[in-house]
């Protein structure tokens, strides 16, 4: 397992002045967050994560802005998306960024088309072998899985892993699927080299004229898309208490801190 020095995040609202200034100076930025735990607080059932309208509006408000690229990088399906958070002008990009909407252009990765008959097997056999385990949601995204245990007792969180890594060990092995882990989800992706990172180059690639990035995130998923942002030259944000194992440089404790910086962006004369 790759280890991380142990390092101090800035916490944005505190150097929000120099930030700020910084962002103005840009000719255009590239604004990406995810959803659950980043625009919205993490909840039991997926369904339930609403999109606060405050925050809505500040989306919407940034859209339509001559000098920022907004939108939203998400594990969820674009169907999700657009349900939550379809926003006029909006990026949407969906399950790890496989999949994404923008205006003008499309982009679904095709290892992952490729992938669905066995994602399709997956998710039959992952819930057949999870039926006995209470509050087990197997979401099926399209182009990839999601084992859901947010609402199984946490006695039993080991169990759930174990079960869906010897369900999917032949898949894993044979290079077909790998499994990635999040807060109280289990992801079953297609073997193919993406993930949000490289989704984050390609919507900036789209863009022309490689805008400033910045990107918000919570969870080990969105690991990949802080490297990329900061190896850009760009503002890579941490949503949640500051841990150990994280290299985004700067932090956020909540997604109502998100919604706090959204808002002073669109508010900005």
């Amino acid at each position: 397992m790759r280890s991380f020095p142990v390092r101090k995040m800035a916490h944005l609202l505190n150097v929000w002045t120099s930030v700020s200034a910084r962002l103005r100076q840009q000719e255009r930025v590239l604004l990406l967050l995810d959803y659950d735990g980043t625009l919205t607080p993490i909840v039991p059932s997926p369904e339930d994560a609403v999109l606060p309208e405050g925050v809505r509006q500040s989306l919407q408000t940034l859209a339509a802005h001559p000098r920022y690229v907004a939108g939203i990088v998400s594990g969820r399906s674009l169907d999700d998306l657009a349900v939550l958070a379809g926003i006029s002008g909006l990026i949407h990009a969906g399950n790890h960024g496989m999949e994404i909407r923008a205006p003008g252009w499309r982009f679904t990765h095709p290892g992952a088309i490729a992938a669905r008959g066995t994602l399709d097997h997956a998710r039959q056999s992952l819930s057949d072998a999870l039926i006995h385990i209470p509050g087990i949601i197997v979401e099926h995204k399209g182009l990839t899985l999601t084992v859901h245990f947010r609402a199984t007792p946490d006695a039993l969180s080991g169990e759930v892993d174990a079960i869906v890594e010897a369900t999917t060990q032949r898949q894993v092995l044979e290079g077909e699927l790998r499994l990635t882990r999040g807060k109280k989800v289990v992801e079953v992706r297609p073997a193919v080299p993406w993930d949000k990172g490289k989704a984050i180059e390609k919507i900036r690639e789209e863009c022309g004229g490689s805008p400033f990035p910045v990107y918000f995130g919570d969870d080990r998923t969105d690991e990949d898309g802080f490297r990329v942002v900061q190896d850009m030259g760009g503002l890579a944000v941490f949503v949640g208490q500051s841990r150990v194992g994280t290299v985004a440089l700067h932090q956020l404790e909540s997604p109502g801190e998100v919604a706090e910086v959204l808002g002073a962006l669109a508010n900005e004369k």
